[in-house]
């Protein structure tokens, strides 16, 4: 079971709907995320997992909103956008990470931050994933290893690391249990 939900798969036939709209070739937007042809036509499948780096690289390549890609859903606020608590954007991936897009409707993002739980640490295998851009992960409940390029990061409550997200990345929970934190992907 590939563990993908039907909102992911939602996203998949956006990000595909998009990229044929705006007549950019799979070898055009691979390019764009960094990644190989094939592994992006996987992406528009909906089979797999669609790290919210690759979304950003699309939106702000081609000039779409990631809000759109996320929900379908165009953000109209522009002069602020406040997000209540625990009621942002949710995205649901795969189960190692619960995201909420906490400035999902505010228009013409510079950066976009996420409210990020990682669940407790069951001893499977870290996805690791790269994107275009830089990261900020400020650490608020919980630890959280985190490696960076092979490199490995324990951070706990109150921690913060700022790091270039082109470089292969991936984190789990520690002490069995969930760690929630901002990130910032800019």
């Amino acid at each position: 079971m590939s563990g993908i939900s039907e909102e992911m798969k939602q996203v998949a036939d956006r990000l595909k709907g998009l990229r044929e709209i705006m007549d950019v070739s799979i070898e055009e937007a691979a390019e764009v995320c960094h990644m190989e042809p094939e592994a992006y036509q996987r992406l528009e499948t909906g089979s797999v997992d669609i790290p919210v780096g690759v979304l950003q690289s699309m939106a702000k390549k081609y000039g779409f909103e990631l809000t759109t890609l996320i929900s379908g859903d165009e953000p109209h606020r522009h002069n602020y956008f406040v997000t209540k608590k625990d009621q942002g954007l949710s995205i649901e991936r795969r189960r190692d990470y619960k995201y909420q897009s906490l400035a999902y409707g505010f228009a013409n993002r510079k950066a976009d931050p996420f409210m990020v739980v990682a669940p407790a640490d069951d001893g499977s295998e870290i996805h690791f994933n790269s994107h275009p851009g830089q990261e900020f992960n400020y650490i608020l409940e919980g630890d959280l290893r985190l490696i960076i390029d092979k490199k490995e990061v324990i951070l706990g409550p109150g921690d913060s690391i700022y790091f270039d997200s082109t470089r292969p990345h991936g984190m789990r929970a520690l002490h069995g249990k969930p760690a929630k934190f901002l990130a910032i992907i800019f």
